[in-house]
């Protein structure tokens, strides 16, 4: 009772407009806890995933004491991405497990399917919005959020993910997982050389390894930053003016120069595939973000978490703890 006192005790204090409004990039973080957490369920099924996505949440909530909590699936994958370039994202390998077992559970895709369908499930227990849109993805989800539906809220989104960069404002912060740290705007200057607001252009001339996206010969965020100093500036510039800079250098003895304007196909086809707007979701998957949010109905389901964790053999997991953390939602 002491607890429930306390928690309303700062709502008091600290009044819905002064909570942030988290948003979990979802498989980010279940991907981290899935090939770290070593629990096994009584019927001797792997749930780490479950477990440890749970536990995190919980940690992170108490941290930030929010006013609303979304939490943001992959909905497959996009299509718009891939009918602009096949290979975006081919190859990419799994995550790399760290588990101490005598020997490794099988089926790991099987599994790790399963404990996401068990997480869903679970979570619906909670008084969290679970946001899923098929045929594209998370972070393009996450964009709108953030730029559309919630744009004048302050935010924190929680992911290891920094293809978020480009999302940071005055009213949006970044929840690195792992390092758990808080970024901000204005540390990305200080990380990469050039603006938030700028991140976007520069990492269509640098590329991602981690998604199959080639860059530019010689593009670094650090090279970008020194050749195109207005990157450096907080004042969105775009990849047409990076390439007429370019071009305007391009005789000069620095490489990067000519290796742009010879490759501006390359540069545009990167940022249509980086950059997180609405321009990569149909209206109908808008429709069905606006639908969601709209028709979310914050409530908590105390009995029904219960009966599903022993549905799945998970002992020893604290529930009363989970809930109290909620009870910072309005």
């Amino acid at each position: 009772m002491l607890c429930v006192h306390l928690i309303e005790a700062i709502k008091v204090l600290a009044p819905q407009e002064d909570r942030p409004v988290l948003i979990f990039d979802a498989m980010n973080l279940f991907l981290r806890v899935y090939s770290a957490n070593p629990s096994i369920s009584k019927h001797g099924h792997h749930v780490g995933g479950v477990v440890g996505f749970l536990k995190s949440m919980r940690n992170i909530i108490d941290r930030f004491s929010p006013s609303q909590i979304y939490v943001v699936w992959e909905g497959g994958g996009s299509s718009r991405r891939r009918a602009i370039y096949p290979d975006y994202k081919k190859g990419k390998k799994p995550a790399r497990m760290n588990r101490f077992y005598e020997q490794d559970i099988p089926d790991t895709q099987q599994n790790r399917n399963k404990q996401i369908a068990t997480l869903i499930k679970m979570m619906k227990n909670l008084p969290i919005c679970q946001v899923y849109v098929g045929d594209c993805e998370g972070d393009d989800v996450i964009g709108y959020l953030c730029k559309y539906k919630l744009r004048n809220l302050t935010k924190v989104i929680v992911s290891s993910d920094q293809d978020y960069f480009q999302l940071l404002n005055e009213n949006t912060n970044i929840f690195r997982l792992g390092r758990k740290e808080i970024v901000t705007r204005d540390h990305i200057p200080e990380l990469l050389g050039v603006s938030a607001s700028n991140y976007c252009v520069a990492k269509a001339a640098v590329g991602d390894s981690s998604d199959n996206i080639a860059g530019i010969k010689g593009a670094g965020y650090k090279t970008m930053a020194k050749r195109f100093s207005f990157l450096a500036v907080d004042e969105e510039a775009d990849i047409k003016k990076i390439f007429e800079y370019a071009s305007a250098n391009a005789e000069g003895k620095i490489k990067i120069y000519r290796e742009i304007a010879d490759n501006f196909d390359v540069l545009e086809r990167n940022w249509r595939l980086t950059y997180l707007d609405s321009r990569n979701l149909a209206a109908n998957q808008v429709n069905q973000i606006e639908h969601i949010v709209d028709t979310f109905e914050s409530k908590g389901n105390k009995i029904g978490m219960m009966r599903d964790l022993i549905a799945e053999g998970i002992q020893n997991f604290d529930v009363e703890s989970l809930f109290l953390s909620f009870t910072y939602l309005d």
